[in-house]
């Protein structure tokens, strides 16, 4: 078969590596794979892994992106893709127009992929028409049940999203060169019990709830380091400065570092004594909570949302309700006195490589 996925850009975050791993499977499995998108720095792994790209950006959300609507509509008919895969709402509904201009024996099997808990509306309501709609949580099928309900649920498909267990992999160890790398650039990190935040400088991250965590435990001279890893957004500056300023202020300077993006967070996840998730919003999935586990580093987050059902699968006693700052530093402090090793990780990259593959079929199927 031949599909084509459609997003706004093939820049790093979780939708973007979800649909290379989804095209490098395709590959292998002998069937021809194609990614629309504006590009981006992951454009040339896309096409070493095999798979081919087309450039076209219909992710910028303003009224003029809908010009593109002809021009998809000619492309889908050179192309002739069997399955389009929408992963993003403005692509999604620049893409549904022009699928929907084409004639029924025309038009390629459409599958929308309902990535995160959007805002409520018109707008979003675009990702429940596909011909399958995956959703990748218990969390997101009850969204769309609740908020979507005139969509016919026959055409929902569960399909968790799925972690490499052999990138993850249980009792990994950096190198020794890594190690040595890592201690030059923050000795401030060494014999300390250190504690992760990784996620982007945005608000729901739950940042403040960190800084809160990491001064209430020095104040109870517990030798901790909190470790915030992540890179700033653009459009919100303004909030990366107030982190660091509040962590001036408040004199907290050589208890909390900020490493700004990383690569190597398979790394930091193996030498942190924890790993937190303090999203103040449920989240779709969890993808930094479910990598964590499966190196077997301890995770404490707020119980909601996806970071739930992770946690409940596979470190329920990692689980803290909701912004519940005394049970999160009591959870904190017990787990750093008596460590407790995560179960095994059931939510596995070739589980949702297979079963996407086996939601396409269901398409073409009939």
């Amino acid at each position: 078969m031949k599909v084509m996925q459609v997003l706004p850009s093939l820049d790093g975050g979780g939708v973007e590596r979800g649909t290379l791993e989804v095209a490098q499977y395709l590959v292998q499995q002998g069937h021809e794979s194609v990614v629309l998108s504006a590009g981006g720095e992951l454009v040339a792994q896309l096409e070493r892994e095999g798979s081919r790209h087309i450039q076209l950006d219909i992710g910028r959300k303003s009224p003029f992106t809908f010009r593109w609507i002809w021009h998809l509509r000619a492309l889908l008919r050179s192309e002739k893709p069997d399955i389009l895969h929408l992963r993003s709402r403005m692509p999604a509904w620049v893409c549904w127009l022009a699928w929907r201009g084409l004639k029924a024996e025309e038009r390629p099997h459409l599958v929308t992929t309902v990535h995160g808990l959007y805002s409520v509306g018109r707008y979003s309501s675009i990702m429940c028409r596909g011909e399958r709609v995956i959703a990748v949580s218990e969390t997101v099928s009850r969204y769309i049940a609740q908020n979507y309900p005139q969509t016919d649920f026959s055409r929902v498909r569960l399909i968790y999203r799925g972690i490499d267990t052999e990138v993850f992999k249980r009792g990994f160890s950096p190198s020794a060169e890594w190690l040595k790398s890592w201690y030059e650039q923050y000795p401030q990190l060494q014999g300390q019990k250190v504690l992760t935040l990784p996620g982007r400088l945005t608000r729901l991250k739950g940042h403040h709830d960190f800084i809160d965590l990491i001064a209430s435990l020095r104040g109870d001279g517990l030798v901790v380091h909190g470790l915030i890893v992540g890179g700033e957004d653009p459009k919100r500056k303004a909030y990366a400065n107030e982190l660091r300023e509040r962590v001036r202020n408040e004199g907290l300077e050589d208890a909390i570092t900020f490493t700004g993006s990383r690569p190597d967070i398979r790394e930091i996840y193996a030498v942190s004594d924890l790993v937190l998730s303090l999203s103040n919003k449920p989240e779709s999935f969890g993808r930094t909570v479910a990598e964590a586990l499966s190196l077997g580093a301890s995770v404490v987050g707020y119980a909601h949302g996806g970071v739930n059902e992770i946690l409940e699968a596979v470190f329920p006693a990692g689980k803290v309700p909701c912004q519940d700052r005394v049970r999160l530093k009591a959870v904190v402090v017990d787990l750093l006195t008596t460590p407790q090793e995560p179960d095994e990780m059931p939510f596995l990259q070739h589980n949702m490589l297979q079963q996407t593959l086996s939601c396409y079929r269901e398409c073409l199927d009939g």
